[in-house]
């Protein structure tokens, strides 16, 4: 917990500091980046660096985890850690990365608060940084340590065995271990980085559910973002979806991710949009594969049938589960009937009965996830039980 000191002291500045974040973090890139441009291969991801979206995800956390520790000053906010580090773990971030982002956030600090940045304030804040980062060491040793590595070898060699056409924009890679050593567990759920080296020399990662196996094989599925040319978003997936052939070699990390499928025999509601059904395929095959009898709503949106992956696989999965219930909705298409589930437009949860046991998860856009989480909320869930995966910066973290 905090000091009573820095406590008060925090209290009285978040404000000002919490409204000059976005500054902060946006130098804070800039300079770190400009001094050390080899965290850039291969560790941050350019894309959301221009975009802004990282350093807005950066603030967001900062200043929730300042926030949580006035509110609850005996309690550690776990659920807001666990997505980071997990992140990291799939990543390799190491300790001593730590101390080269504190040097270059409080250089950010100063100058950005200027006389405002006092040493009594800097030392407040610092006091909530070391808090955040040393539980951040904790949680992803503990998480190295149960993978039975450490962060300086997360990558390994996996060859693309497989390759599947899911749609025009959708592939699917089986991979299997390029250097003979036996596939680590996963949880299904879980996501695994994958690291390319790009035209420009630049090693970049992304993250992909595992969305299948077969004793060592893995699958992930890559769709392909048209972004602009001349804009990052997007390279990896249309590099890995343009040149990924049996029998190439990929950088995959260790598995990763703490939104899994809960033990138990209670309901569950599986929801997704597009791309985001692979953490959802998953789940069904493990359920399936235990021949689970309990009770799944699957409910997903997409733009149409065509733009549809994995959608007769998901279909048989259902078909093996007896308490399994699916619903889909396209944008583009036919409409189907109320027998076949299949409907035109945008998600309508009026359609479903969502049980008042039942646990959530939910993967796909920030706003499709937004406005499924407060109707799910309405519907009597209560919030602890609403689990969401989002692939790349968490922009709703402190606000979920």
């Amino acid at each position: 917990m905090l000091s009573t000191e820095s406590a008060a002291t925090v209290r009285a500045t978040i404000p000002a500091v919490a409204g000059a974040l976005d500054t902060i973090t946006a130098r804070f890139y800039d300079t770190m980046l400009g001094e050390r441009p080899e965290l850039l291969d291969g560790l941050f991801n350019r894309g959301n660096q221009a975009s802004g979206e990282q350093r807005q995800a950066l603030a967001g956390s900062i200043a929730a985890f300042a926030t949580m520790l006035l509110d609850n000053p005996d309690e550690r906010p776990d659920a807001l850690l666990s997505r980071i580090a997990h992140k990291h773990v799939s990543l390799g971030v190491t300790e001593d990365q730590y101390v080269i982002v504190h040097k270059y956030l409080f250089e950010a600090i100063a100058h950005t608060l200027g006389e405002a940045a006092t040493p009594d304030v800097v030392a407040a804040w610092d006091e909530v940084y070391w808090l955040m980062a040393g539980a951040l060491i904790a949680m992803e040793a503990r998480l190295y340590q149960e993978a039975g590595g450490t962060g300086r070898d997360v990558w390994r060699p996996w060859t693309v065995a497989e390759r599947h056409e899911q749609t025009p924009d959708a592939a699917t890679l089986t991979l299997e271990p390029g250097d003979g050593a036996p596939a680590p567990d996963f949880r299904a759920g879980q996501y695994v980085s994958v690291r390319v080296r790009m035209p420009d020399g630049i090693h970049q990662a992304r993250q992909y559910s595992v969305s299948g196996w077969d004793g060592s094989r893995r699958r992930i599925t890559v769709k392909r973002l048209r972004a602009g040319e001349d804009h990052p978003a997007g390279e990896v997936s249309s590099l890995l979806h343009g040149t990924a052939a049996p029998g190439d070699t990929l950088m995959v990390s260790t598995p990763a991710g703490d939104v899994t499928l809960s033990e138990g025999d209670h309901p569950l509601v599986l929801v997704s949009a597009g791309i985001g059904n692979t953490p959802m395929v998953a789940m069904l095959r493990h359920l399936a594969d235990h021949d689970s009898a309990r009770r799944v709503l699957v409910l997903h949106a997409d733009r149409s049938p065509q733009d549809h992956a994995h959608r007769e696989e998901v279909a048989a999965l259902v078909e093996r589960l007896p308490g399994a219930t699916a619903h889909t909705w396209y944008e583009d298409g036919h409409e189907g009937s109320e027998e076949d589930r299949v409907y035109l437009g945008d998600i309508d949860m009026s359609r479903v009965e969502v049980p008042a046991d039942a646990e959530a998860y939910m993967c796909g856009p920030l706003p499709f996830m937004r406005a499924v989480r407060s109707e799910l909320l309405k519907s009597g869930l209560p919030a602890r039980k609403v689990h969401y995966e989002v692939f790349g910066p968490d922009l709703w973290l402190g606000q979920a």
